[in-house]
């Protein structure tokens, strides 16, 4: 099996984060390769806080840029809608973790937080915009790493710390209040259910065939689902963004769907480098009447190889 660059040292300038978490011993990360009842625990004090477990024995761990208050005509974006960091992790044995990641940054935060991820061993495969004419312009860069999961979280912390994004695990939620929108309508018009998060409604799409990356598997919960994220901004409507998953002969039919039901495309690119099969990351936004939004959304799905209802 071929495996990339395993993470380095830490550069000085930022070892002094590192030893904060560097504690961390080898036992810990034994018992993450091991995959005992505290399988995570080690990345989790790593990181600084609990990951959720995700389908396919997926790790995940969410940064929500609560600091940044980023709007598109006149719609202020929740954390849950557009601007969450997170980096997941899967162990694929040997002692070693497959990482994957996508961080939301202002532009000013794009140099320093990837130097401190290269010096720490963490790749990155895309830098590029997600929305249009936001305001204040926000990046996103996905991230990839190989090797021993403490050490790839350690670097990702340091790396976070450069950067605005509030590094204390985020508070309890209290009881989700109801969200203001016909999630069963919705629901029914996608043919998939999502849940609410952050005052948004989440939808994932998985698609049918199993996407490898370097010939290690790559489950959905690791970036490689459609996302279609809902935001109230009421009497019925709803902002919508997130990102269709496609391989190539399905990108100008789901523009096309898109277009002909007022949905804009706000940018086409990869996330990764070395997937099979290759895929492309379609990224949207309107606002517009959520349930007809989802009958649009669900026309694009069509022409796609996604696990929907009747499909």
């Amino acid at each position: 099996m071929q495996m990339r660059q395993s993470v380095g040292r830490l550069p000085l300038h930022v070892a002094g984060i590192v030893l904060t978490v560097s504690f961390l011993s080898s036992p810990c990360a034994g018992q993450q390769r091991a995959g005992g009842a505290d399988a995570w625990a080690a990345v989790d004090q790593a990181l600084g806080r609990k990951g959720a477990a995700q389908p396919g024995n997926v790790m995940k761990y969410g940064f929500p840029r609560s600091d940044l208050h980023v709007t598109i005509n006149g719609v202020q974006l929740k954390p849950a809608l557009a601007l969450g960091s997170w980096v997941a992790f899967r162990n694929i044995g040997g002692g070693h973790a497959m990482m994957m990641g996508d961080l939301v940054l202002a532009e000013e935060e794009v140099a320093p937080v990837m130097r401190a991820l290269q010096q720490g061993g963490v790749e990155q495969t895309a830098l590029h915009n997600h929305l249009l004419g936001e305001t204040p312009h926000v990046m996103y860069m996905h991230v990839s790493g190989h090797g021993d999961a403490v050490k790839l979280a350690q670097a990702v912390r340091a790396a976070l710390a450069l950067s605005g994004t509030p590094m204390q695990p985020p508070a309890p939620a209290a009881a989700a209040p109801e969200i203001d929108l016909d999630t069963a309508a919705i629901a029914r018009a996608l043919g998939v259910s999502g849940k609410v998060n952050g005052g948004v409604y989440q939808v994932s799409v998985p698609r049918r065939e199993t996407v490898r990356e370097d010939g290690n598997e790559v489950p959905p919960s690791m970036g490689v689902a459609t996302g279609i994220n809902f935001q109230p901004t009421g009497n019925g409507k709803a902002a919508i963004t997130g990102d269709f998953v496609m391989t190539a002969r399905e990108v100008n039919p789901v523009i096309r769907a898109l277009q002909a039901n007022g949905i804009t495309v706000t940018a086409l690119h990869s996330h990764m480098l070395t997937e099979s099969p290759r895929l492309f990351f379609m990224h949207f936004w309107a606002n517009d009447d959520a349930t007809k939004l989802a009958r649009g959304l669900r026309a694009a799905l069509d022409h796609m190889a996604v696990k929907t209802s009747g499909r």
